[in-house]
């Protein structure tokens, strides 16, 4: 009885080691990698896999150089990213430099000195000051950062790979300021940069502009993200989950269930990536359809095309631009039209806001409104009541049910060709002197951010196409 106990075990062993062969052959993961693991004794789950094929695929000529992993808390992230580096690139590139860094916090040095301990139980290394050593020359340095000021110790400094724990607990400047330090000169090694982190912080924004939405519209370049969520990991134990669904509100979506389309103070709580967005908008047959603009030069142009199916408004396509005088705008929106079969002849209005009517610093006397029309866009001043139109886009995203709130079904698809509202909206916080309005934002000196898209589109959606006739 004994033996064939020994014999069904061995054929569960066998069976369970084909298996994760298999789901590691799947997800891209080289076999020298997983040979790797499974001799240190890390046995990486299906999301941890994910995340190592990708970083394998930086070394790939023209492969991705930022690989992030995480969402929500508890998929093993921090776990791998480390598995990675230290049992996998540094054991595969010999004098390899890792610059390490994590957010400094209570039991930091315990909570890593766990990690080493359990992913380097079956490696050979010793760890002084702060240093991981590797037979083959191969270092880690572990870096701990309380502030963004601590960052600069680390630059002008060259680093084969750099980890970052917790990435949007850094700014954009800082984060592009260790870019700089990742370089190499070992032959056959890319340098590369893994970030692990949790949506909210400092960098939230850039972190969603650089890494989620190239993912949500499958058009990575030099970065890859793995959306990860305690599911994903099944040493958790099982008052885990429970924890992470006792928080509320943005905190209960970014903890437990990795929603990027949150941040503290958000006005529009009520975001729902998947049920708005859609693929393949377009105007059906005999729909009204309309525009709506937001005029600016230094600020972007930002403008868009409406229409309304089975009492839903559509959000159809999109057009935003800097820097851009008004010939060039009225051919960009005339194209966009086209895109649809439509002329500037087929809408039933187009709406701009107040500031195109003004004549003030405009020594001919003519509006930016006037100078449109030359060009065959007759605008109409745009309902600009702020209020009452937060009101009302609130109201056209509906609810997702929850514990206490049954669901409400969407009045509002907004199209994938909108990427700049897309962004837009679900960042936008509550003024504080004015809570029931949105706060004005500005773009950054990159051209990211502020909230012109969603003035114009709130100038859309408050237009009444039922009320006006035809006016072209």
């Amino acid at each position: 009885m004994a033996l064939q106990t020994q014999t069904v075990s061995d054929n569960a062993i066998h069976a369970a080691a084909l298996l994760l062969a298999q789901t590691a052959k799947n997800a891209g993961v080289p076999q020298d990698s997983l040979d790797r693991f499974l001799r240190a004794g890390y046995v990486p789950q299906p999301r941890q896999l994910e995340f190592h094929a990708a970083a394998r695929d930086c070394d790939r000529e023209g492969g991705p150089t930022q690989i992030g992993f995480g969402g929500a808390r508890g998929p093993g992230k921090s776990h791998a990213v480390f598995a990675q580096a230290a049992l996998d690139d540094c054991q595969r590139v010999p004098g390899l430099k890792v610059l390490y860094l994590r957010k400094i916090q209570k039991n930091a040095k315990e909570q890593f000195e766990d990690l080493r301990r359990a992913v380097l139980r079956g490696v050979n290394h010793t760890f002084t000051n702060s240093v991981l050593h590797f037979p083959n020359g191969s270092r880690l340095f572990l870096g701990h950062f309380k502030n963004e000021s601590d960052i600069d110790q680390y630059l002008g400094i060259e680093y084969d790979l750099i980890v970052i724990e917790e990435a949007t607990t850094l700014s954009l400047v800082k984060y592009r300021a260790l870019r700089d330090s990742n370089r190499t000169s070992k032959q056959g090694f890319r340098p590369r940069i893994y970030s692990t982190t949790n949506p909210g912080g400092v960098g939230h924004g850039w972190f969603k502009a650089t890494f989620i939405v190239p993912a949500r519209q499958r058009k990575e370049v030099d970065t890859r993200f793995v959306f990860g969520t305690v599911e994903d990991n099944v040493f958790n134990d099982g008052d885990y989950r429970k924890k992470l669904e006792e928080n509320t509100g943005w905190r209960l979506r970014a903890y437990r269930y990795g929603d990027w389309d949150i941040a503290a103070g958000q006005f529009f709580s009520t975001w729902n990536y998947e049920a708005i967005v859609k693929a393949n908008l377009r105007i059906m047959p005999g729909a009204d359809a309309w525009c709506s603009l937001d005029y600016g030069f230094q600020h972007p142009t930002s403008c868009h095309l409406f229409s309304e199916h089975d009492g839903k408004k559509l959000v159809i396509d999109e057009h935003w631009r800097r820097h851009a005088l008004v010939p060039d705008h009225a051919v960009d929106i005339k194209n966009m039209l086209a895109r649809h079969g439509l002329t500037v002849g087929h809408l039933k209005g187009f709406v701009a806001g107040a500031d195109v009517f003004n004549t003030r610093g405009n020594e001919s006397g003519k509006t930016i409104a006037d100078e449109y029309a030359d060009h065959g866009i007759k605008l109409l001043r745009a309902n600009m009541d702020r209020v009452n139109g937060a009101a009302y886009l609130l109201k056209l995203l509906g609810r997702v049910e929850s514990a206490t709130e049954k669901a409400i079904a969407p009045q509002i698809a907004i199209s994938t060709r909108c990427p700049k509202l897309i962004e837009c909206i679900p960042t936008l916080q509550h003024d504080p002197n004015r809570p029931e309005d949105v706060l004005k934002v500005d773009i950054d000196e990159d051209g990211n951010g502020g909230d012109d898209p969603y003035d114009d589109a709130r100038y859309g959606l408050m237009f009444k196409p039922k009320e006006w006739a035809t006016i072209y």
